[in-house]
């Protein structure tokens, strides 16, 4: 028997149609659904353990996107050719998924969750990731996991004036903004993009176009929740122990040292972190080892709400921040370039607590990035690689690999930058940046685009403009009517308030934004008044890096590879390059520089690479010589490659010979060609011409002597 299932659509401004079906695809799973737009599909499945996990007072929820290559019709690449571990662009979008989603469980709910979001059809020209948190949220709607959807986002792109949500790959290419927004029915929960040093103004609008597609969007997962009798009834669950009078008694003996903590103002992160951790321990020696024991998870989770709730007020109240700082205040900043000898560019970038250390690398075109996605693929010639280690806080952990995290905040800067690299016409090189952070107390991504900023400067790339970036916080009552935007945020900050929202740019506009709301009913006066305060605070920090160093140095460093590019004809790639890249290989070997030919249309564009000047004109002679058409009438020195009873054949030109006949090499008559000539050796000819009926190029050497020389 055929099941249909059910199918709800939704139909977008342009057209096109969403569906979401449901009820024929993955049934025992607790949520199952498929979206569709055009031939692009999306299955999303949920499943939660019934019973809670213990000893835990966070959400283990994860989020995993995956792509199928057979969605295109391709292969895996690799020994395997099967899936493997998720790539970059998978766990990014993993990523943006889990923060739209996290915020509205239940903050008692600790059972496992499972979201599995599989690509297994796909159109070339579409982006499937705009329709990854909707089928998430869909699965969901359709279960009966507590949920407080639904939610969704979509990828809202500006061209030549006009806003479109869910654009095509094309498309994006060219927009001047390009955003990912997650909301609800009444909430933005998520915002991150990239653009080209647009307006506070200009993004709000975009956020807001986006927010009433969401609105349809969830309107719809309504409408097919209610279809689904599963669905109706959420489960029961009771996944919280509670003491109410022990949680009285810690917040009695607790809150008010807390808050004079908060007041004091203690720039110090892990002083301030000790003297909050005293106040607890004191609590705990209060009580006996029996009850300690029994209920020590409640504590840490009741004094974690006494900390979170002091500080807020403190905030609120005093209009001061945990450090001593006003709101809009900056941390000190410092800054240094060309600290590292060695590499190409390098900078220190620190502010407060938060310390980068930069470098960027010169390459060429063979060190560019392969991308070998299921919808994406091509070359990257800009990378950007961000590293956490564990002794910036100040820990010692297990390092297993690059974290989402690490990928997540690599991203963000690289996108922050990217739109202020030059073309390959200005800059020939493969550009990678490596930030490691050594020292973190919040920010630590934006410290990454300020240091990338001042190495690529360092290091002599052309960019048009700095880029600074700054985190800014909320914390705010219910209601909005008492509220604290937070400038440069502190890592507490960011755990204990309600927004973290980090905005990059240059002096003339935004160039990536990423946004995380954590609180309902955020009033877009507030993320106006948050925006400017951004923009100012940016502009603050541009200043202070412009004192060490306000515009890329003229030239690169020496021992950097010098690279000059030529353009020939198309149809002397193959010349140049040579039998089994015989040609190219002994041009390399004799010069010592590296060479590269890539065909873009009509032409071949060489890459020239080496330390040494010299090199690089020589090769450019060669290829010149290769390049050069056959003159009749223009003199060429030649070699002679093979000696024969009627003459010599001289290659003339790379790659090309022809005959010096007997009766062109002396004006006397010649018996033995051996007399004269010698295999090897280097003789100046003339092209006189070329024999009518076979086309071949005829050579003389007598027509350059003089006969009265001879």
């Amino acid at each position: 028997m055929t099941n249909i299932g059910i199918t709800k659509s939704i139909q977008l401004k342009d057209g096109r149609t969403i569906s979401i079906e449901t009820g024929k695809l993955a049934k025992q799973a607790d949520g199952s659904v498929v979206v569709r737009m055009g031939d692009t599909m999306i299955m999303a499945t949920v499943v939660s353990n019934k019973e809670a996990r213990e000893n835990v007072d966070f959400l283990p929820l994860s989020v995993d996107y995956k792509e199928k290559y057979a969605a295109t019709g391709k292969f895996p690449g690799g020994f395997f050719k099967r899936e493997a571990r998720p790539s970059e662009y998978e766990i990014l979008i993993s990523r943006l998924v889990d923060r739209a989603l996290r915020p509205l469980f239940p903050d008692d709910y600790h059972s496992e969750i499972q979201m599995l979001i599989t690509l297994i059809s796909a159109e070339k020209d579409s982006a499937p990731d705009a329709l990854a948190a909707l089928a998430a949220s869909s699965a969901l709607s359709v279960s009966n996991i507590p949920f407080n959807g639904p939610i969704s986002e979509v990828r809202v792109i500006k061209i030549n004036e006009e806003f479109i949500i869910n654009p095509s790959i094309s498309q994006i290419k060219e927009a001047e903004l390009e955003l990912i927004v997650a909301a609800s029915m009444d909430n933005i929960l998520m915002v991150e993009g990239e653009m080209k040093e647009i307006s506070e103004a200009v993004m709000l609008d975009a956020i807001k176009v986006a927010h009433e597609a969401i609105k349809d969007q969830c309107k719809v997962q309504l409408e097919l929740a209610d279809m689904v009798e599963k669905s109706k009834i959420k489960r029961e669950y009771d996944h919280g122990e509670d003491d109410e009078e022990l949680k009285k008694q810690l917040i009695k003996a607790t809150y008010d040292k807390v808050y004079e903590i908060a007041k004091s103002g203690n720039a110090n992160k892990h002083e301030r972190a000790d003297a909050f951790e005293a106040i607890k321990n004191d609590f705990k020696e209060t009580l006996s080892d029996e009850e300690l024991e029994e209920k020590e998870i409640m504590i840490n989770r009741y004094f974690h709400d006494v900390e979170k709730e002091a500080v807020r007020n403190c905030t609120l109240n005093e209009r001061i921040r945990l450090d001593g700082r006003k709101l809009d205040e900056i941390r000190p900043i410092w800054s240094e370039v060309d600290y590292l000898p060695a590499a190409h560019g390098s900078a220190i970038f620190t502010r407060g607590e938060t310390q980068s250390l930069v470098t960027v690398t010169l390459g060429t075109k063979l060190d560019q990035q392969m991308i070998d996605g299921v919808v994406f693929e091509g070359t990257n010639d800009f990378l950007l690689h961000y590293n956490f280690p564990p002794f910036s806080t100040g820990e010692a952990r297990p390092m297993r690999g690059t974290s989402r995290r690490e990928i997540g905040h690599g991203n963000l800067a690289l996108r922050a930058l990217k739109k202020v690299i030059p073309g390959n016409s200005e800059n020939p090189y493969t550009v990678r940046i490596v930030s490691d952070i050594l020292e973190s107390n919040g920010s630590s991504s934006m410290a990454t685009v300020c240091g990338g900023t001042l190495a690529l400067m360092d290091a002599g790339v052309k960019i048009s403009k700095p880029v600074s970036g700054i985190a800014m916080g909320l914390i705010t009552e219910p209601g909005n009517k008492k509220y604290a935007i937070l400038s440069d945020i502190l890592g507490d900050e960011d755990h204990l308030g309600d927004m973290d929202f980090k905005v990059t740019g240059t002096e003339d506009g935004i160039t990536a934004c990423q946004m995380d709301i954590k609180v309902d009913g955020l009033p877009y006066k507030i993320l106006e008044e948050a925006l400017e305060q951004a923009r100012k605070g940016r502009l603050h920090i541009l200043g202070e890096m412009a004192k060490t160093i306000s515009e890329p140095n003229a030239d690169y460093k020496p021992h950097v590879p010098r690279i000059e590019q030529i353009t020939i004809d198309k149809e002397f790639i193959g010349a140049v390059i040579g039998p089994g890249g015989k040609v190219i290989q002994e041009m390399q070997k004799e010069t010592g520089a590296t060479i590269v030919i890539e065909e873009k249309g009509e032409f071949g564009i060489i890459d020239i690479v080496s330390a040494d000047k010299e090199s690089i004109e020589a090769v450019k002679e060669k290829i010149k010589a290769i390049t050069t058409v056959p003159e009749i009438g223009q003199i060429y020195k030649g070699k002679v490659k093979k000696i024969v009873d009627f003459g010599a054949f001289v290659e003339f030109l790379p790659g090309k010979e022809a005959l010096l006949h007997i009766s062109e090499i002396t004006w006397s008559h010649l018996k033995d060609v051996n007399s004269i000539l010698k295999e090897g050796e280097e003789i100046e000819v003339k092209l006189i011409g070329k024999d009518p009926r076979t086309g071949k190029m005829k050579l003389s050497r007598k027509v350059l002597i003089p006969r009265d020389k001879q």
